[in-house]
């Protein structure tokens, strides 16, 4: 699994926007500090109720405490993430898709659900600046204490 004060291995997201489908690669961490936050998928319960809107609440100090963007990222498709972030009116998040699970597999941050879904992200919370983790937050199955929007506020803000 990556760590605090590795730089992230090559990776890559979709996102969809305005302009149409985008790749985005390391290049979108480069010389700024993104809070980047994943959950197992897109419109499941604890996601959907506490994770994500946590962070839609809290974007304006996120930002003001030094993140430059904050991303969501799950394993879904660009189309599902847009479509949950819309819903959710998160508009001041990053919606991103790791659409085979990929760039979870290359952090060290996937999990195997089965049924369920299949490859999966863990629920994590990170800080990268600069493409260098400096901040992670893994849960432990089925927990969400350490990934929510006001623990990574207080990483930003000691």
């Amino acid at each position: 699994m990556i760590a605090v004060g590795q730089p992230l291995p090559p990776i890559e997201f979709t996102r969809l926007s305005a302009d149409g489908m985008e790749t985005l690669d390391n290049r979108y961490f480069a010389g700024r500090t993104v809070v980047l936050f994943a959950v197992p998928g897109a419109f499941t319960p604890t996601c959907s109720e506490a994770h994500l809107p946590g962070y839609v609440v809290l974007a304006d100090k996120l930002k003001a405490a030094g993140a430059d963007a904050i991303a969501c990222v799950a394993v879904n498709d660009a189309f599902v993430m847009k479509a949950w972030g819309d819903s959710q009116n998160a508009d001041a998040i990053d919606m991103l898709a790791d659409g085979d699970g990929s760039a979870h597999k290359a952090m060290g941050l996937s999990m195997e659900t089965g049924a369920f879904g299949g490859t999966r992200a863990q629920r994590y919370a990170m800080i990268v600046k600069d493409n260098v983790v400096t901040v992670l937050n893994v849960e432990a199955p089925k927990a969400f204490e350490v990934s929510d929007a006001e623990t990574l506020l207080k990483a930003l803000n000691p």
